[in-house]
This record gives structure tokens, C-alpha cells and sequence, in this order.
């Protein structure tokens, strides 16, 4: 299992929940601008660097022998 692939899709996921709910929150007029311009943010810096990770991590074989 790499490890490195693993953590950028957990943070690609991250990155669309948040995504999802500064779009949700701003189509239910939400008055919490701060917040939901902090959490899209968050949320796109979270999914472009996920995204970055799968696409540029190689899967190499593990050749250990037990």
C-alpha cells in the first residue's frame, strides 16, 4: 500500500466535503462570510494538493520476499 497515494486521496476528499459545503452553506445564504470564504479556501488548497500527490506518486511493486 503506498502511503503517499493513501494520504492524497484522504486529501482529495477533505477537499471536496469542504468544496461542498461553502457551496451548500452559500446557496442556504449563509451570513458567515469569513468562515465559509476560510473553509473554500482550505478546501481547494486541500483537493489541489491531493490531487497533485496521486497524479505524481509511481506505484513501484513491493518485491520484499518473506
Amino acid at each position: 500500500m503506498n502511503v503517499k497515494r493513501t494520504f492524497g486521496t484522504i486529501l482529495t476528499i477533505l477537499g471536496i466535503v469542504g468544496l461542498i459545503y461553502t457551496g451548500y452553506e452559500l446557496i442556504g445564504k449563509s451570513k458567515d462570510y469569513t468562515t465559509l470564504a476560510v473553509v473554500g479556501v482550505i478546501g481547494l488548497i486541500f483537493f489541489f494538493a491531493g490531487i497533485g500527490l496521486v497524479r505524481n506518486t509511481k506505484d513501484e511493486p513491493n518485491h520484499r520476499m518473506i
